[in-house]
């Protein structure tokens, strides 16, 4: 299971999209409903938005696997 910032480098993948573009810790914090204060709050205790990430996975229609763990296997594609 990844930690915090395994978690928000998957996020930044996704909402890259196969982009060449940079995603910042701003963006994920506002795909994820949260403030940058409380994202850096989060980010410096280490401690992932597990509420937040699923509610995105589920509007998203993304397999929480994918985020979650390094072996993806489990989702349907």
């Amino acid at each position: 299971m990844r930690d915090f910032h395994g978690v928000i480098q998957a996020l930044k993948i996704y909402i890259a999209d196969g982009r060449d573009i940079k995603v910042l810790d701003k963006d994920v914090a506002n795909i994820l409903g949260l403030t940058q204060m409380q994202f850096a709050t989060l980010k410096r205790r280490n401690s992932t938005p597990y509420p937040n990430v699923l509610a995105l996975c589920k509007h998203e229609n993304l397999c929480c696997n994918e985020i979650f763990f390094e072996e993806t296997s489990l989702c349907e594609r």
